[in-house]
């Protein structure tokens, strides 16, 4: 699929599901109020990815799409039209920045991320990889916050641990897929310290060493998941009721998502280099009965 034609179907027209998710997306858990808003936000996230990664798009027609996907939503934002590329999504998700109040910033910082995904392919440090994370990931979690009515500073941290651990757990779990694509995430200064060189990656060598390095990474990624282990008590006690209940529920059926993919790698002894790990039926009864009784 080429998302720089205006004649192909874009990205936009593929339902949510269309998509493997480690992870629930406005799943039945989610308060019924507040499906449409979240489907809507990730339909906007999930399309504008496409620009940046799927079909074969040069980088410079991705990036002129992802300009006139910023355009578009700052247009929705004002009530005006947009430019029609890509309806489904901006039908849905205008009226649920003017109903919530959106704060629109957080969904452009996605997009920023999603250029910076066209042109970078390396970094130096985990801090720049962090950074990252704060535009790709963070700001859907915040967003969700948002429409939960949830604004406390520790709330607001907690999710950002929880959303760059998944951010950095999908890198974990996705090398196999990403290096062949030229993108290697893991940061240049890790592979010194475990005296890895990026032909290793590229050449994607299973050995002591790398998979030592990959190991080093989910330690870090689960440390960083179990800092916001407490999000979900917050947000029943904001919202109260059945739907704070609900909502809690999915946050931890979230959490424990994570963390089973860190158990899965950890079980084929992190050699994500060629193979990536994937969620089935028995690992989703696992995730709900730890999310239930936690």
């Amino acid at each position: 699929m080429h998302s720089g034609s205006p004649h192909s179907t874009p990205p936009a027209l593929q339902p949510p599901s269309s998509h493997y998710e480690n992870f629930p997306v406005a799943s039945v858990l989610c308060p019924p109020r507040l499906r449409p808003a979240i489907a809507a936000i990730y339909w906007f996230a999930r399309t504008a990815d496409d620009i940046a990664d799927e079909g074969e798009a040069r980088p410079a027609q991705r990036l002129q799409d992802l300009a006139a996907c910023r355009d578009d939503l700052f247009a929705a934002a004002e009530g005006r039209p947009g430019s029609r590329r890509w309806p489904p999504v901006f039908d849905a998700l205008q009226p649920v920045i003017a109903e919530f109040d959106l704060p629109v910033g957080l969904l452009a910082d996605l997009l920023s991320a999603f250029e910076q995904d066209v042109v970078k392919q390396r970094y130096a440090t985990e801090a720049e990889l962090l950074d990252y994370c704060r535009r790709s990931a963070d700001p859907v979690g915040r967003l969700l916050l948002h429409l939960y009515g949830v604004h406390d500073a520790e709330s607001l941290g907690q999710s950002d641990n929880i959303c760059s651990a998944l951010q950095l757990i999908n890198f974990w779990q996705d090398l196999s897929v990403d290096i062949p694509r030229g993108r290697i995430y893991i940061p240049r200064e890790l592979w010194a310290v475990h005296g890895v060189d990026e032909a290793q990656l590229m050449a994607r060598d299973v050995n002591p060493a790398t998979t030592e390095l990959i190991a080093t990474c989910t330690r870090a990624a689960r440390a960083r998941m179990l800092q916001g282990i407490k999000l979900p008590a917050a947000v029943a006690r904001r919202l109260g009721g059945f739907d704070g209940w609900r909502a809690a529920l999915e946050l931890r059926c979230v959490i424990q998502g994570g963390l089973r993919i860190l158990d899965k790698m950890a079980a084929m002894e992190h050699r994500t280099l060629v193979q990536r790990p994937k969620l089935g039926a028995w690992d989703a009864v696992v995730i709900f009965g730890k999310a239930l009784w936690p």
